[in-house]
């Protein structure tokens, strides 16, 4: 089984860097990526500034199947995307008649096209547009970065757009279980199962669970999460979970298994 094609993300935009605005683009990309078969594995969020976007697209571009921008199409004087991602790729830009006439049909009135809202038409030579059902404003896609407006909603519909140009490998399918032991003490256990399972991946995420009763003590516990493409080895790997488990004493856990077919 070869490996998954892998994906990239730069976040763009002063307002994520200055703790104004909370990115959600991040963790819907990532669970889509993933089941898509073209897993994210590096995130970048970079400053509204025009050669830190052109770098950070470049590396990423160079390093994964795909790349994934949210931020900085807009129409005001600081989105800068569409511009620093033609440069990253050394093409021209300027309004495009395809991308011209969705904004029109969008606002209905040609005065209505403003110089700054025709900055949202400027699209990069050789680009192809990414469809946009809830603004109307296009997205684009040059070479294997996809670029797309930072408000959630937009960029999740820009996502659903995009998804079929990914050819990405199988879903990965993962397993959790949540266990009432510190992960001190999960650490050495743990560590034999995942050895014994290469094509698993395996995390240990610790929690603490507050007391359920006034005055007592609450208790600290670890989710283990396996994750493979491969159904039967993640199956195989849950079995030994639950063996690790039953010899740390766990009677009782909770489980979260992969869907079935």
């Amino acid at each position: 089984m070869g490996e998954a094609p892998t994906s990239g993300m730069v976040v763009i935009g002063d307002e994520i860097l200055s703790g104004r605005t909370r990115d959600a683009n991040m963790h819907h990309l990532a669970g889509r990526l993933t089941e898509a078969g073209a897993p994210l594995s590096e995130v970048r969020v970079v400053a509204d500034e025009h050669d830190l976007i052109v770098e950070a697209v470049q590396a990423l571009s160079a390093r994964h199947a795909y790349v994934f921008t949210s931020g900085g199409i807009g129409p005001t004087h600081d989105d800068i995307t569409a511009d620093a991602v033609a440069a990253a790729f050394g093409a021209a830009i300027d309004v495009r008649e395809d991308a011209r006439a969705i904004l029109l049909a969008r606002y209905g009135d040609e005065s209505l096209l403003t110089e700054a809202r025709l900055r949202m038409a400027r699209i990069p030579q050789g680009a192809s547009l990414i469809e946009n059902p809830v603004s109307g404003a296009p997205g684009f896609r040059l070479g294997n970065v996809f670029v797309m407006a930072g408000v959630p909603s937009v960029f999740e519909a820009m996502v659903q757009s995009a998804l079929p140009q990914i050819d990405g490998g199988p879903p990965v399918l993962s397993h959790a279980l949540r266990l009432p032991v510190p992960e001190g003490d999960l650490a050495g256990p743990l560590k034999a199962v995942a050895e014994t399972h290469a094509q698993v991946s395996f995390g240990s995420y610790p929690f603490y669970a507050p007391p359920t009763v006034e005055g007592g003590r609450g208790a600290f516990g670890a989710t283990v999460v396996a994750r493979s493409a491969d159904r039967a080895a993640l199956s195989e790997a849950a079995a030994s979970l639950r063996v690790m488990a039953a010899e740390l004493g766990v009677a009782d856990m909770a489980e979260e298994t992969p869907p079935a077919g």
